[in-house]
């Protein structure tokens, strides 16, 4: 069955039916899948993680050094 044919299907269902079968969906989105589970970290592995920010010499306003932080994002691997 394609995605449109299963969205005829549930155009044909109650208004109540139709939102159940959205959570149904969402949550098969959201819920990891059979096999396969996000390791659990620990928060001390992220120690010194920020140390970079304290060698900066002159003070910076905290959004902008949001903003870089970011911009560098989309240029990583």
């Amino acid at each position: 069955m394609t995605p449109e044919q299963i969205a005829s299907e549930v155009l044909r269902l109650s208004v109540d039916d139709r939102k159940r079968v959205l959570t149904l969906i969402v949550d098969a989105l959201v819920q990891p899948s059979s096999g396969t589970q996000r390791d659990k970290r620990s928060v001390l592995e992220f120690e010194g993680a920020g140390a970079h920010a304290r060698e900066q010499r002159e003070p910076q306003d905290a959004q902008e050094y949001i903003n870089q932080l970011r911009s560098e994002w989309d240029h990583r691997p």
